[in-house]
Formats: structure tokens, sequence, C-alpha cells
């Protein structure tokens, strides 16, 4: 019934500037989950997405009329939220549609990582 305080499948690793460079090629799908007055608030990382959590079964499900095309069954998605815990429940929707996906936690954390942010 509480599976959305359980934490995603394990998550795949991936160093930071390895991250920066794949979303840079395009390699992995970066979603921020976060609604949009937090990013017109804080901004986004540099080549993320925005698709709020409650919208993210449905873009990333191939059978709904309102799927988005930038996801694709062989590219690994990660995502983010403020803190962690919206981006964890993304993760764990877009595992169950058979998606490789990271959670990345939050927005600040990236930021003072490093992750290039750009405001909307």
């Amino acid at each position: 019934m509480f599976n959305f305080l359980r934490p995603a499948a394990a998550q795949p690793q991936m160093n930071l500037s390895d991250l920066i460079a794949k979303c840079k090629k395009g390699e992995i799908l970066l979603i921020d989950v976060r609604e949009r007055a937090e990013l017109a608030a804080s901004g986004t990382a540099q080549h993320a997405i925005h698709i709020p959590v409650g919208l993210i079964a449905m873009k990333a499900d191939p059978k709904s009329p309102d799927f988005d095309k930038r996801f694709r069954a062989d590219k690994p998605v990660a995502v983010f939220c403020a803190s962690g815990g919206r981006s964890g429940m993304a993760a764990q929707t877009l595992q169950r549609l058979g998606y490789q996906a990271m959670n990345l936690g939050g927005f600040g954390g990236l930021a003072q990582a490093g992750v290039p942010t750009v405001r909307i």
C-alpha cells in the first residue's frame, strides 16, 4: 500500500561528469519532476525536460495517447525534484514501465555538485 515510501530499486551509479556528458549528447533523458512554480523560482538543470511527477506515468507509457516520444526503451532516464522524494516515486513508476531509471535526488544538491543550471 505504501510503495511510494520505499526507495526505488537499486539505482545505477554514475559520476556527475559522465551524467552531464551523456545528457549533452542526448544519451540520457534528464527529467525535472517538480512543479512549474518551483522551476520558475530556482531554475532547473541544463538539458532537463519538465514533466511534473503527476504526469510521468501518462507521458512515459507508450500505450498512452499522451506519450512523449522523447522516452525510448533503450534510453536511460534520470529524474530529480526538490529533495528526492518525488523523483523516487517517478523512478519507481518508470522502472515499472520498463525504463532504466535513476533518482538523482534534489535539485539543490545537483546544483551544488556542479550540474549546469538554467533559469526559465
